[in-house]
């Protein structure tokens, strides 16, 4: 099996692994078919407030390697999946570049929930597909859970047990809270 976080194909030295190379392909062709359909978006971040509205953001193993591999430093510790780490306190997208499918096809916008649905099942198809002609594993599962796992081996930037030592999550009352008396339960 392939090791999902080696940055290089061990075949050529200093290159990307083929299987990192065209998922990137396949998001921009994703990108530039919802760019194509027009969704609004209002900025108002409840795509990355998963607990708070009601939704959950799957991704497939290669994806989330995809994402630590690419995205800059998280915001905010891990929650249990109630927020994504990578929104800032402008609730916006920090990893967009790097950011897995499910985000890329989420929109609030009321007119593009049923293409949108057809696109997400399309290009999950094909993410599956290209998983499996590259030998990878597709667990599919809550993106939190692929992060907590990580975090166990050392592989997300910001440890849950030991609360936001850089003060970066926002508590839900809206206000910052002091790096030195952060601990999570």
């Amino acid at each position: 099996m392939i090791d999902h976080r080696s940055p290089t194909d061990p075949a050529t030295p200093g290159a990307l692994p083929a299987w990192r190379a065209e998922i990137g392909a396949l998001y921009q062709e994703l990108d530039a078919e919802v760019a194509r359909l027009g969704p609004i978006c209002e900025l108002s971040g409840r795509c990355c407030r998963f607990q708070e509205y009601g939704h959950t953001l799957f991704a497939s193993a290669p994806e989330v390697h995809f994402l630590l591999g690419a995205a800059p430093r998280p915001q905010r510790p891990l929650d249990r999946g109630e927020t994504c780490p990578w929104q800032d306190h402008h609730r916006r997208c920090t990893a967009r570049d790097a950011r897995p499918l499910g985000c890329r096809v989420y929109y609030c916008d009321p007119s593009y929930q049923d293409v949108g649905h057809e696109l997400s099942e399309r290009f999950i198809g094909r993410l599956k597909q290209l998983t499996k002609d590259h030998g990878l594993s597709w667990n599919y599962a809550p993106l939190h859970r692929h992060l907590e796992e990580e975090r166990a081996r050392g592989g997300f930037p910001i440890d849950l047990a030991h609360g936001d030592p850089a003060g970066l999550a926002e508590p839900r009352s809206g206000h910052r809270r002091e790096a030195s008396s952060t601990r999570d339960p």
